[in-house]
Formats: structure tokens, sequence, C-alpha cells
């Protein structure tokens, strides 16, 4: 039986902590806001028993790894090259990369700018988009009068201030909102009805309990990390969206041609609201999954359908 073991790499200048089980092809998992490479335990494992070396990171920000402080540190041709890194500093060629949020983001990147490194991916609930992550200014005009989750983190400080006031509650409170299990109004409020003037917190309710996918024990190890760490990291991914529009727009006709997962949620908050016609277009598309009743935490919220979906992609597109 394989278990969950750490250690670090050097990649892209950076000092980057690994969490990997198993041995055989080389599976990636990336992670979102605000998660770790923990959000990956329950695949880390099922990988691991299918014959495959699975390896979580905490991306460069998060956790274990280390988050230089400079914005421009944080841009998607920095996280990527962070990827290919990792490949490198493990002996490997290729691998298959999974992604859920920012992570998914990662994914499609760095498919799309090593498309020799990566030989298939797995995406879960961000589609495939031809542009890079929308600007700033873009946001604006699509938000109006709403609030905006990204357009709230831009301004350094601000969301550290109240997001640090108690690393558990706001962790208990995001997973909760963006889960299959809260409210099913929840998410078009907050994403289109919630005052531009709110706290990213505001408008969450707290859960009577924690969703069954979300134990005590889970919860705690995430508020230790990000009492240690602070949000700073996680959030200068979206600070640097301005430099991925400047960097990434001339890079558009390069799509990604590799066999492509893609796994959403029906109520995640994405899913509500994307368009997959891109996702649908893309020349190796594997296969569109969703799953009925199933937030923003695929992996974390329906550990056993994600795991038999990508076991069965895997096999069909990696050889042992």
């Amino acid at each position: 039986m394989s278990e969950i073991t750490h250690r670090y790499i050097e990649t892209n200048g950076i000092r980057m902590h690994l969490a990997e089980a198993g041995s055989g092809p080389l599976v990636l998992l990336l992670h979102g806001f605000p998660e770790l490479w923990y959000s990956w335990r329950h695949q880390l494992l099922a990988l691991a028993a299918a014959g495959y070396h699975a390896v979580a990171p905490d991306v460069r920000g998060y956790g274990d790894t280390e988050a230089p402080p400079r914005v421009e540190s944080y841009t998607l041709l920095n996280l990527t090259a962070d990827i290919v890194g990792i490949l490198d500093a493990l002996g490997e060629q290729q691998a298959v990369l999974v992604g859920n949020d920012w992570g998914a983001n990662i994914v499609w990147w760095s498919a799309r700018l090593f498309p020799e490194r990566f030989r298939a991916v797995v995406v879960l609930n961000i589609p495939y988009e031809v542009q890079p992550p929308a600007s700033s200014q873009m946001l604006k005009q699509w938000s109006g009068q709403a609030f905006n989750f990204a357009l709230y983190f831009q301004q350094p400080g601000v969301a550290e201030k109240e997001l640090e006031v108690d690393a558990r509650r706001t962790l208990r409170l995001f997973f909760y909102a963006l889960s299959g299990d809260a409210p099913a109004d929840l998410v078009p409020y907050l994403f289109t009805r919630k005052p531009a003037n709110a706290g990213a917190l505001d408008g969450m309710p707290e859960p009577q309990r924690l969703p069954t996918w979300l134990s005590e024990a889970d919860l705690e190890y995430n508020t230790q990390i990000f009492t240690r760490t602070g949000f700073r990291g996680a959030l200068s991914k979206y600070r640097a969206r301005d430099l991925d529009w400047e960097e990434l727009s001339g890079l558009t006709k390069m799509s990604v041609q590799q066999p492509v997962l893609f796994i959403g949620g029906e109520r995640d908050s994405t899913m509500r609201f994307a368009r997959l016609e891109a996702t649908k277009a893309l020349p190796n598309l594997h296969k569109v999954v969703m799953l009925p009743g199933c937030g923003h935490w695929a992996q974390q919220e329906r550990p056993a359908e994600v795991n038999a979906e990508l076991l069965a992609f895997l096999r069909q597109e990696v050889e042992h």
C-alpha cells in the first residue's frame, strides 16, 4: 500500500514542496484557490494504487512552496515554467496534467506552451478559452455594480486584512459556499447580485455542520498552513492577470492538441456562467463529464467519481 511522502525540489528559481505517492507514469495534480496539495489527497493514493507516480505540489505562493514578494513572479509564464521544472527535477520527459480552479489555468497554458512535455490533460471546472484570463479592465466592464472576487483581490493588503483575521473561518466559508452542499441560490448571489463594495466573505453563510467531504481534521490541516503563510502568495496570481493578458494575448494561435478529459460540477460557480463551446471544439476531446449536485471542489466533493473518470482516461491515453 502506497503512502504519501514529501520532498522539496528546485524549479524555476524557487523551492517547491511536493507530495507524492506511487511509481510509474507521472501524473501532476495542480490545486487552486484557496487550496493546497492536500486537496488531491484522495487522488494521490488512488493513482498510486493504479500504477502511477502521482505528484501534487503546493503551487508557487502556497503552503511550503516559496512565495516570492513581487507580483510579476506569479504570471502564467512563470507558473507554467514551474511545472516544467518539476519534470526536469524528477528526470521525466513527459507527464499528464490534472488541475482545478487556478490549477486548471496552469494546465491549459502548460499544455499550449510546452506540448512536447505534457501528453494529456484533465481539467476540472475551468473550461478552455482561447484568450488568457480576462484583464482587470474587462472584469470591471463585465461586473458593473456587482461584487467580483478577482477585482477585490487586486489591491495588495485589502483581501489579506479580511481573510487573515480568522483563517479557519475564511476556509470554512469558502469551502462551504462554493460547494454543492450550499443553498442553490447562493452562487448566483455571490457572483451576480452581491454589492460591489462588499468583502469577500460577506454573504457567505456559516454552515450548521461541515460538509461530509470536509472533516474537522481536513479543515485543521488547511487552517494551520494558511495561518502560518497568510494569503498574500495565494492572491498574487490574481494580481498578475493584467500581465498575463499582455504576455499571452499574442500566443492564442497555440491550441491544446493533447487528449483532454473535462470534469465539471453542475453546481460549480464557474460552470454556472461559463461556456463549453471552445472546450468541445478541441481536436482531441475525450469526454465532458458533469457531476450532478457537485460544486467547485470536485476532487474533494466527489473523489470516487473523479478517480473513476481519471483512471479510465489514463488507461486509454497513457501506456504503462
